[in-house]
């Protein structure tokens, strides 16, 4: 019976958790989440984040300006745990995902030219 709880608290953290794939237009580029590495040129990203919760995405490369954007965990309804939050509440704080995946532009923009505005 202590497994079935086991398994059962298992698959429960398990599902709260949410991906997405970052995208750069630019293969070289290093892409930060959170001031956190994590890929160049594409990259999973994966949370456990509560639902509406902000994430910021920086893609950088050596000698060009940085890019910056950011998303939020209300992309994308999760029927699931909406269904689990009648039961307890608990599972509502993570009833919304990420989308399967964000791609960004990234222009390189030599930082000489960012910082005299041509």
């Amino acid at each position: 019976m202590k497994t079935i709880y086991f398994c059962l608290l298992v698959l429960s953290l398990g599902a709260c958790s949410s991906s997405t794939v970052i995208k750069s237009s630019d293969p070289d580029a290093r892409i930060y989440v959170n001031d956190e590495f994590v890929g160049t040129g594409q990259a999973v990203y994966t949370d456990t984040k509560v639902a509406f919760s902000n994430n910021d995405v920086t893609i950088e490369k050596p000698g060009c300006a940085p890019a910056s954007y950011n998303f939020r965990r209300n992309e994308k309804a999760d029927g699931g745990t909406i269904a689990g939050g009648f039961f307890v509440f608990v599972p509502w704080l993570w009833i919304t995902e990420y989308k399967p995946e964000h791609s960004y532009d990234f222009d390189c923009v030599a930082v000489n030219d960012a910082v005299s505005g041509s």
